[in-house]
């Protein structure tokens, strides 16, 4: 009895890597769980296969996952394209905000181009641990500001490079870990007086509450183009944050309704 070639194939290492990079770059995106019931292999195994081929450059590797380098390199273009909007306020924010991380503190941190603007401008920090859904972080982290970086699993936001999901971390046994940080860095797509802050995206928005609840201080970063808008899911009441970092002062609702909520507003050129 014969025995199929592309079955034989696939069950061999170097087969079966050829066949699981190409199927992450037709996919796109791919979960280890997934991949383990397609080719008949061990979850370790995929993880180890997943870890080569990202190290030997076929891949991006995520957390439960994978992604194609075409779904990086679409969404870099994307994401270049959003950074050289309000880029220097950006800028600004991602200073101020710098200024809140302590050393050896943990931090969590959502997309968005400012919140990466935040990562690069963590470069005067040490041992920081980190944990995000921004897909971008990690390349944008200085190495010697961090002694670890965790990604959260879930879906990956083509637009974005974001994961949406959990905010969770599960360890061998498959119980889910209690897990906690000193300061989370939130941007948001819009602030208002009467709607808080709002994003566009409703797992996104859910994802946000999550990692507000999870933290002991919270910072929202917005930019002053922002101001007064509503979209279309809430991520929280102002009274949420204990900052609001932002490159100009907010009309004068805003500015009112941020400090009967106890939020410190914080701009560039503060005495």
């Amino acid at each position: 009895m014969s025995v199929d070639s592309n079955e034989r194939q696939r069950h061999l290492p170097a087969g079966r890597k050829a066949q699981l990079a190409a199927y992450v770059a037709e996919t796109g995106q791919v979960t280890v769980g997934e991949l383990a019931e397609r080719f008949g292999v061990s979850i370790d195994t995929v993880r180890r296969d997943l870890d080569q081929l990202a190290a030997e450059g076929s891949l991006v590797r995520t957390y439960g996952g994978a992604v194609s380098l075409s779904t990086v390199s679409r969404t870099d273009r994307a994401v270049d394209q959003r950074l050289t909007v309000q880029e220097q306020e950006k800028e600004k924010i991602a200073a101020l905000a710098a200024a809140l991380v302590q050393d050896g503190s943990t931090i969590m941190i959502n997309g968005g181009t400012t919140i990466l603007a935040l990562a690069r401008n963590l470069g005067q920090h040490r041992d920081l641990t980190v944990a995000t859904n921004n897909l971008l972080v990690p390349g944008a982290l200085p190495p010697t500001s961090v002694r670890d970086i965790y990604v959260f699993g879930g879906a990956v936001r083509a637009l974005t490079l974001a994961t949406v999901g959990p905010v969770s971390f599960r360890g061998n046994t498959g119980a889910e870990l209690d897990i906690s940080c000193d300061l989370a860095l939130i941007g948001v797509g819009a602030v208002s007086a009467d709607a808080g802050y709002t994003t566009s995206n409703l797992a996104e928005a859910a994802m946000m509450q999550e990692m507000i609840s999870r933290a002991a201080r919270v910072a929202i970063l917005a930019d002053s183009s922002k101001f007064g808008r509503r979209l279309f899911a809430q991520v929280s009441e102002l009274g949420a944050a204990d900052y609001l970092i932002t490159d100009a002062a907010p009309p004068p609702d805003l500015r009112d309704a941020l400090a009967s909520n106890g939020v410190e507003l914080l701009t560039p050129g503060q005495s």
